[in-house]
């Protein structure tokens, strides 16, 4: 599981060092891609793994999974990371998430996400609000 927020550097090299908390469920390996609102999804290889074997199961006769695949799997990387826990970010994908030097990475359940901090804090800014006037079930039968 996957919790908090963090702010490494990317270096020169476009590498960025994951948090010691992260290295050892990120150690056999990993697939970034393309994550919604441009940032890049980071899971953890058997959990990507998982995802594909459900996406086995949904029609490719619908365009919208075609196109979610597509997009998805295109822009996949898999990685494993060197033994300081860093990763190179391949370029298409920190210039898809906007990165530079000053970055973000989330926890978000089941992966990480890395955002461009000025990205992330503008986004956190924007859904913060909305977040602490909920009064309702956002996820059904949970929250």
């Amino acid at each position: 599981m996957f919790l908090g927020t963090f702010t490494p550097k990317l270096d020169e090299k476009g590498r960025l060092i994951f948090p010691a908390k992260f290295r050892d469920e990120l150690a056999s390996g990993l697939v970034m891609t393309r994550g919604q609102e441009h940032c890049i999804a980071v899971y953890p290889l058997m959990e990507f793994r998982q995802k594909l074997e459900e996406a086995r199961r949904a029609p490719t006769t619908d365009r919208r999974t075609r196109d979610y695949l597509r997009v998805l799997l295109s822009g996949a990387e898999d990685v494993i990371p060197d033994k300081q826990g860093r990763i190179t970010i391949p370029g298409h994908l920190r210039t898809y998430a906007g990165l530079d030097r000053e970055c973000a990475v989330i926890g978000a359940l089941d992966r990480l996400e890395i955002w461009a901090l000025p990205a992330w804090e503008a986004y956190l800014e924007q859904k913060e609000e909305g977040f602490a006037e909920t009064s309702e079930e956002v996820i059904p039968g949970l929250f």
